[in-house]
């Protein structure tokens, strides 16, 4: 799964904070201040003085103290509290973080290459050095782990995209099976030695929860290889997999994909509806981390970083008061939690569940907020 990814999470100008600047909804429980710790995310803290997390900007916008919030580490604390009537957070940074006036410091880098040019007293003798090591990296805006292998695999194909493309017709030395290091002989390769193919298999039909129309076809992600021999039969050998090759597999070329998560989650431009549609890794009640298809993608205005609402069927109840006999009477949906698109196709999408009331399920809604 080869791609580039650029971090240094941003607020992007593309949109307009003034737009939600004076709508900012504190918790009303809020914390007065928050220590940072480890494995916390930027959406984690901002939840915990926020109703809506993608509004934080707005707080540290107007401070000085918070110039980069994805340079906040494990041990800083921060302060909420209300200047001239308008909401505001402060930082204090955890003192383990300051630099130290020690006169010797042994940097990483040094003790890997063996520095051996130390400082000596009068007598003779090395003088006390400091070891430094980085003890905390800065906390990033999402749990990028969660999402790390869907950025660039699976994938979304046509219909028959998959079904003409050259496909594993056997495994060298007799194997069933292939992984790592194995060799593989596919029909109908000509490209350059050394060139890099993806192998894939087919995965779920996404289909639209209203209209029943198919949106896609997912091809699943098994296994990196390099072109060794090209031919009819071709030969590559893999070089790294999710799971094992088996024959009928297709093999596409590898895209250098860049995936850029500079955004900082707001809600889309326009309204959305939609539905969950499929959950990856296949679990069958979903909850915060897990990875969710919806049925909406750039064609209906989604970008990375759309944050959209999670509602779940009120259902119908029956009415005995009422004159109409068999009187029913549909209940209001219910708000059940919160996702964040961070891969968009043309009409479908990938999205993090970042907030979970309840467990989820396949055909909740999904709006706008």
């Amino acid at each position: 799964m080869a791609f580039q990814l650029r971090f240094g999470f941003i607020i992007p100008l593309f949109f307009s904070m003034a737009v939600w600047a004076d709508n900012i909804q504190i918790k009303p429980n809020h914390p007065e201040q928050y220590t940072v710790v480890k494995h916390d995310t930027l959406w984690d803290i901002s939840g915990k003085f926020l109703q809506h997390p993608w509004q934080w900007p707005q707080l540290w916008s107007q401070n000085s103290q918070i110039k980069n919030p994805n340079l906040i580490y494990p041990g800083d604390t921060i302060y909420f509290s209300m200047v001239n009537g308008k909401p505001q957070l402060s930082l204090s940074r955890n003192p383990q973080q300051m630099q130290s006036d020690a006169p010797c410091i042994l940097k990483e880098e040094d003790f890997k290459n063996g520095r051996k040019d130390f400082a000596l007293t009068k007598d003779g003798k090395v003088k006390p050095c400091i070891r430094e090591s980085e003890i905390e990296k800065p906390i990033k805006l999402i749990p990028y782990h969660q999402i790390a292998k869907y950025l660039s695999s699976p994938k979304i194909v046509g219909e028959n995209e998959l079904n003409n493309t050259p496909y594993v017709v056997d495994i060298a030395n007799d194997h069933v099976i292939a992984g790592a290091g194995n060799k593989i002989y596919v029909r109908a390769l000509y490209n350059a030695p050394n060139s890099k193919f993806m192998v894939y298999r087919a995965g779920s039909t996404f289909v639209d929860a209203d209209t029943q129309e198919i949106l896609g076809y997912e091809a699943v992600y098994i296994a990196e290889t390099i072109l060794q021999q090209a031919g009819d039969p071709a030969t590559l050998e893999v070089t790294q997999s999710d799971s094992e090759i088996r024959m009928g597999n297709r093999v596409m070329p590898l895209i250098e994909d860049e995936v850029s998560l500079n955004y900082f989650a707001r809600p889309p431009e326009q309204p959305v509806k939609g539905s969950i549609i499929s959950v990856l890794n296949g679990v069958s009640q979903i909850g915060i981390d897990n990875v969710v298809v919806i049925d909406k993608g750039s064609r209906d205005g989604l970008l990375p970083g759309h944050e959209l609402d999670i509602y779940q069927n009120g259902g119908v109840t029956r009415d005995p008061y009422s004159a109409i006999k068999s009187d029913t009477v549909r209940l209001p949906d219910q708000l059940a939690g919160m996702l964040m698109v961070f891969r968009t196709f043309d009409r479908v999408s990938y999205a993090l569940v970042m907030e979970a009331q309840k467990p989820l399920h396949i055909l909740d809604r999904v709006q706008t907020p």
